[in-house]
């Protein structure tokens, strides 16, 4: 039998963290960690998002993501190395699946 660990994203507190934008959190092992985030339209981030201590790998879902820069529609996948920074933002909302590998 596998020692799998699982979550329902329906059973996972949400935390806003800013206005519009709302986070909850999947899985931890103490250092990666697992996050579906939602951003309704027309939210965006308050100040700059930094990659620290690592990456951030991001798939987006539904919707479409903008980090400040360009736009990325559903089926979208974002590697953003560690030291990265961008403005998250939804002009149309979506949802992203957030996997931080080194915290």
């Amino acid at each position: 039998m596998q020692n799998y660990e699982w979550a329902s994203v329906d059973d996972a507190p949400v935390r806003e963290l800013f206005p519009g934008i709302s986070l909850r959190s999947l899985w931890t092992n103490g250092v990666a960690s697992a996050h579906v985030l939602r951003m309704d339209p027309g939210s965006c981030w308050e100040g700059i998002d930094v990659h620290d201590p690592g990456p951030e790998e991001v798939y987006v879902v539904d919707g479409v993501f903008n980090d400040g820069i360009r736009d990325y529609p559903a089926g979208s996948f974002i590697h953003a190395p560690a030291g990265s920074s961008h403005v998250p933002q939804s002009e149309k909302g979506c949802t992203l699946f957030l996997f931080y590998p080194e915290g």
